[in-house]
């Protein structure tokens, strides 16, 4: 079937000797995508899905090696590699732009999938074992270990996913959703390595499988290797495995749970309602549910938003609310956090009283058009920040098929628009969807979490509890064996297989050049670049070349000219029918106090109502013309001097092609006429703000520890840790408590207050001159321009490159480590190195990826226990990461961040072990963004000054690189008494670290 929206043809086939069913998306485009799901339905909250997920990747029957998955990374130019565990599935998917390393990987997962190898020592080292704290002592403690435990204890740290689990398990008292798929950690030791290996074999037929792919290879070779690989060995599977229907409430219910809060004196509790759906499958009911949420949740003028927004009830929306569609049965929920003692009957009311009355009065067609918009938007945009494209289409489809049900039409969102524009002309369309859905559905859950500080504790004391009474019961034999099981583990941890049994792509598979899309500008006097410069000159008083001015030849960078008044980029991609616009200029220079404010006014503005709009009409009119607008700045350290930063302001809009006039308008009354006078509006503002923050503390805990260790490192590391990181989350906190404690005068005093400084920040915004970053399908060009310069006829001239920004130098040590309620920890160690432009930052990008995969990955992941571990090379501030993720261990960690050094400098390295690490640097830096990322990548290349020779530069020295220079580099730049430390962890386990000098703080 051909989808002209997407302009893709996706093909279906069903193989006839298992089963299995295809699903093929034939794109011109040569970033091949791979897919297998299994149909994976734990019934209990061992995690058995999740961790046969891990182990699976652990070696198969043709590559019987222990790590094949992270080997393979290593030995690949893959754009994506991961493996996924859902409620009720498990994916396997890869992505790669060339051919030979895309069957590489094919091999390699299709082998891992239905002939692994399951070795009882994976699942040990993986899952979950029983080890002494002193491995060889049995009169040590007795300790619970593994990666996926270790990984659950830091995701149900997090209260989303306390949040998701309990409403979960109570919106589905019967089915397998009502179970914890990832593994609840008090329930992870109970599965035994016969639970798992059985439920291999009941669930990893390909018979319950889906293949989905994506690209420019056709599906009857991908055909062929399927069954050369592995279905011919395969028949029809003995059983079907399926999620059955939910039973249904006679009426609603209210449920009470706790979560690891803080002590506080006044104690906030989450409250949130959620009811069952309709079936996912039904995609008239999918696509009523997909409106249903957009008219009631889209944006700060949809109704119930705007009800839990405003209400003084709670501080911020919770993050549950919305539709949830990837379950066979479809969720809907709507919540507030914050909530004071006892809210929990009022905060239900607020949701049922606002539902009823928009059920009676009903929604303004517009609102309802401009759900449709939105929904029009998502399906059209690509997108490839976080996934490759095409992995987002086979994702987005992929949940239809594991229920059997249609992923073609669940694509092809064209009929199912055109029927839902017919059916809104009926005002008594949308109330009837809600009283439908909601208000007549008994299935109601309302779910109040309170905050518990002891519950940390009290979990700590049952598992220590647990383990004694295990222990008590030993037997001398028993003991004997789980030493010698830990002897066994840890030998084959040490083990170093041959990487020869893999496939493999080399560095003479490495594309020889780069490119980037062609620009176009425009703007000129007529004359050529007024500097002289080639865009290459970083001149020394801190002023980057643009290269953004317009040319009468072609130059160097690819950049054309052509007639327009005003100084604009133009780039012509394959953009599926959206324009993308981005009015960009200098960073005024700014005092103490408007830097302070400006990542306020970076995240608020765009939230503020326009001339005579207030921020509601504004949300509204941003929905029915655009994909939203976003206000940001970059701020980059300059490539010879880590201590001096180059700054622009971007205001940016996306939308529909034919809505390009519309948005330009409201872009640029955005920036022209914008209201900063709505103090309520900023109270609320913060408030989410604030509680994103501290809530996305867990999920980032890693990048937050390497902030906090550079945050001394340069000026631009520091305003970086002030503005997101930890001292910006605290900052927030204490801004929060200003604008919103006290009496209503001392509240507007501290937003007006706010609001001041915001309103002088734009003054200096609104005089910078501008130039415009413009991006859409080639033929169109001359009439977006012509909206442009219909709109800003004031702007005319040659653009103007980055500002410098006066920042006091920084270049310091810290030692710091700052408490959450967590069971696990985040740790960094950074060491000052050099900037992007010194020849030694390309081999320091080589060693991070040497050090992860020949020891990190073993020592912290593998024996360590943790989920995560790397380091990481940041020219920006000169500086060099260590860091791990959701790990059991704090000193420990600390110590293999020092011995890896000590590794690089002693150990004898393997040929190849460098091969990998440069082909994961030149893969990292390789892989392809969306038609749009690719094009705002090459502006801000270029606006910065980081020119396609610097790029060239880099990697030639990547791929030049020697063991010897890695021990260079090393030696020079990681040893000695200059690190810095920056940790995440618990209050009690802060209290017992034994670190000289490290200072305590609380977030």
């Amino acid at each position: 079937e051909r989808i002209d929206s997407l302009n893709i043809e996706m093909e279906e086939y069903r193989h006839l000797g298992t089963g299995a069913m295809h699903y093929h998306i034939a794109a011109d485009n040569p970033e091949n995508v791979f897919l297998v799901a299994l149909r994976t339905v734990p019934t209990d909250s061992t995690g058995v899905a999740h961790i046969l997920e891990h182990t699976a990747l652990c070696g198969s029957r043709r590559y019987p090696v222990r790590d094949p998955f992270f080997m393979m990374i290593r030995r690949s130019l893959n754009t994506f590699m991961n493996a996924f565990t859902s409620s009720d599935w498990t994916a396997y998917p890869f992505a790669s732009k060339n051919r030979k390393d895309f069957d590489n990987l094919l091999q390699v997962y299709l082998d891992a999938v239905f002939f692994a190898r399951l070795d009882e020592l994976d699942f040990a080292q993986e899952g979950h074992r029983l080890e002494f704290a002193e491995a060889d002592n049995p009169g040590s403690a007795l300790q619970f270990k593994g990666v996926v435990f270790n990984e659950m204890k830091g995701a149900m740290s997090s209260i989303g996913s306390v949040l998701w689990q309990s409403m979960s398990s109570h919106l589905f008292p019967t089915t397998t959703y009502h179970f914890n798929s990832g593994g609840d950690p008090a329930c992870i030791p109970d599965l035994s390595y016969e639970q798992l290996t059985a439920f291999y074999r009941s669930h990893y037929h390909p018979g319950n499988s889906v293949f989905m792919t994506y690209g420019d290879i056709p599906a009857a070779s991908h055909h062929q290797r399927f069954e050369e690989l592995a279905l011919r060995e395969f028949g029809k599977p003995e059983t079907t495995v399926s999620v059955a229907d939910e039973s249904r409430y006679p009426k609603p219910l209210r449920v009470e749970s706790t979560y690891a809060g803080v002590a506080d004196e006044n104690p906030r509790s989450h409250v949130a309602v959620g009811w069952l759906l309709g079936l996912s499958t039904d995609l008239r009911a999918q696509f009523e549910a997909q409106l249903l949420d957009g008219v009631l949740m889209d944006n700060s003028a949809s109704p119930l938003l705007k009800a839990l927004e405003t209400s003084e009830l709670g501080q911020a929306p919770s993050p549950l609310c919305g539709l949830e569609d990837s379950n066979r049965e479809m969720t809907f929920m709507a919540g507030l956090e914050g909530c004071g003692k006892g809210g929990t009957e009022a905060v239900e009311a607020l949701i049922v009283d606002t539902l009823s009355a928009v059920a009676e009065r009903g929604v303004p067609k517009a609102q309802v058009e401009a759900a449709l918009h939105q929904l029009e938007l998502s399906q059209r945009e690509i997108t490839g920040q976080h996934y490759p494209y095409g992995l987002q289409l086979i994702l987005g489809g992929l949940s239809a098929a594991i229920h059997r049900g249609d992923p073609i039409s669940l694509l092809n969102i064209d009929p199912v628009l055109e029927q839902l524009r017919e059916d809104i002309q009926d005002p008594a369309f949308i109330p009837g969807l809600i009283r439908r859905m909601l208000l007549d559905n008994p299935h109601r859950v309302t779910l109040t979490l309170h905050p518990d500080p002891e519950l940390e504790a009290k979990r700590q004391k049952q598992e220590a509890a647990r383990l004694a009474e295990v222990k008590a019961g030993l037997s001398t034999e028993q003991q004997m064996r789980i030493v010698a099981r830990s002897k066994a583990l840890l030998a084959r941890q040490a083990q170093e297989d041959d990487p020869a049994v893999l496939p493999k792509v080399g560095l003479e598979d490495v594309p020889a050049e780069i490119t980037e899309p062609q620009r176009e500008d425009g703007g000129s006097d007529g004359s050529d670049d007024s500097n002289g410069s080639d865009g290459s000159d970083d001149s020394n008083d801190g002023r980057l070349s643009a290269s953004l001015y317009a040319h009468h030849k072609p130059k160097d960078d690819g950049a054309y000219a052509f007639p327009s008044t005003v100084p604009v980029s133009f780039y012509g991609q394959p953009t599926n029918g959206l324009a993308y616009q981005s009015v960009v200029m200098p960073l005024p220079q700014l005092d103490g106090e408007l830097l302070e404010v400006l990542p306020l006014y970076t995240r608020c503005l765009t939230e503020f109502g326009i001339g005579d709009k207030d921020y509601t009409e504004v949300q509204s009119w941003q929905a029915a013309v655009s994909g939203g607008v976003d206000c940001h700045s970059s701020i980059r350290g300059l490539r010879e001097d880590s201590q001096r930063q180059a700054a622009v302001l971007s205001f940016s809009a996306k939308g529909l092609t034919r809505n390009h006039e519309a948005f330009t308008e409201l872009l640029h009354d955005t920036i022209r006429e914008v209201r900063l006078d709505e103090n309520q509006r900023l109270r609320e503002l913060i408030e989410q703000i604030c509680s994103r923050a501290e809530t996305g503390i867990p999920g980032q805990g890693h990048v937050l520890a390497m902030g906090l260790a550079c945050s001394r490192m340069s000026p631009l590391a520091r305003l970086g840790f002030e503005a997101d990181g930890l001292a910006g989350i605290v900052g927030l906190k204490q801004q929060r408590q200003r604008v919103t404690g006290g009496g209503a005068d001392s509240q507007k005093a501290e937003t007006e207050k706010i609001l001041a400084r915001m309103r002088r920040l734009h003054e200096q915004v609104l005089d910078a001159p501008k130039q415009f970053l413009l991006i859409g399908e080639p033929g169109g060009r001359d009439e977006l321009l012509r909206h442009i310069e219909a709109r800003w006829p004031d702007v005319k001239g040659a653009a103007v490159p980055a500002a410098a920004l006066e920042l006091k130098p920084e270049r310091g040590r810290v030692c710091e480590v700052y408490t959450i309620p967590t069971a696990v920890n985040f740790c960094a160690t950074a060491f000052p190195t050099v900037p992007a432009a010194h020849p030694d930052n390309p081999l320091l990008h080589v060693l991070a990826g040497f050090m992860r995969n020949g020891f990190l990955h073993r020592a912290i992941r593998e024996q360590g226990g943790a989920y995560g571990a790397g380091a990481s090379q940041d020219g920006g501030s000169a500086s060099f990461r260590f860091y791990s993720y959701r790990d059991p261990r704090v000193e420990e960690t600390l110590m293999d961040f020092n011995k890896a050094v000590e590794w690089v400098l002693s150990a004898r390295h393997e040929p190849r072990a460098l091969e990998e690490a440069v082909l994961g640097v030149i893969a990292s830096f390789d892989k392809p963004p969306s038609p749009a990322g690719a094009a705002k990548r090459a502006y801000y290349h270029h606006l910065f000054g980081n020119t396609m020779e610097h790029r060239m530069d880099f990697r030639r020295r990547v791929l030049a690189t020697t063991v010897d220079d890695l021990r260079r580099v090393a030696e020079t730049w990681l040893t000695g008494d200059n690190a810095s430390i920056g940790l995440i962890t618990a209050p009690d386990v802060a209290a017992k670290l034994r670190i000289p000098g490290i200072s305590v703080k609380k977030v």
